[in-house]
């Protein structure tokens, strides 16, 4: 009966932990697309000529940037530290939206591409943290195939740096769209289980994948919906 009485105990204690670890987790995750918004409409009138200048250092440097905040957001994760580093981050990475919103917004529909990139991630999202949410399947199991997923694409991502290739680039998108959506169902299960207990760290994945969904699917609507002027 104790035992019973204790097993019980310590589920609720779980249940409470995960409810509020997504709580948490979808707060910050709402705030974290201030900064970013803020940051996009800074790009938008920003001139990127230094990165059409030397566009491999660019990359490399803009990478070397982002991973040392991950770090630096990892080491920080059970701090308030963490999450201004994390609201930083957001707003970077909305600065870096500028080339790619402008470009779009050449187009004559360009602001019809955003909005409808924007409802789609926005689709995409809500519908696969909600399978996640609801759903008694537990999609750790995925752990291994993301790993080597992320692998391949960060191999693709380096080597699109020096290649340059844009049919390469619409496939490294459409993989990234793939491996994102999987992604959101993992992490969100991992909170939903047990398997995640810091929302900064679930927070800081579930961002990058919506920002990685956002980026190839605003690409592949500019490569095959964009009307040039």
């Amino acid at each position: 009966m104790q035992r019973d009485f204790n097993t019980f105990t310590q589920t609720g204690q779980l249940d409470t932990l995960q409810h509020r670890v997504l709580r948490n987790t979808y707060w910050l995750l709402g705030l974290s697309l201030i900064p970013t918004a803020v940051g996009a409409l800074v790009g938008i009138n920003m001139s990127f000529g230094f990165m059409a200048a030397s566009p491999m250092l660019s990359s490399l440097l803009f990478l070397g940037m982002i991973y040392g905040l991950f770090y630096a957001i990892e080491s920080n994760k059970y701090s308030t530290t963490g999450v201004y580093l994390l609201l930083l981050l957001t707003f970077i990475l909305g600065v870096m939206l500028g080339p790619l919103l402008q470009f779009t917004l050449a187009f004559r529909n360009g602001a019809q591409l955003i909005s409808l990139a924007t409802g789609g991630t926005a689709v995409v999202f809500f519908s696969l943290a909600g399978i996640a949410s609801n759903t008694k399947r537990d999609f750790s199991g995925m752990a291994n195939f993301l790993m080597v997923g992320s692998i391949v694409l960060m191999v693709a991502v380096i080597a699109q740096i020096f290649l340059q290739l844009p049919l390469f680039q619409l496939v490294l998108c459409a993989g990234f769209m793939l491996f994102s959506s999987l992604m959101i169902l993992f992490n969100v299960s991992q909170i939903v289980h047990g398997g995640e207990t810091n929302y900064i760290t679930a927070t800081l994945s579930l961002y990058m994948n919506i920002y990685n969904i956002f980026i190839s699917l605003l690409q592949l609507l500019g490569a095959f919906g964009g009307d040039r002027r």
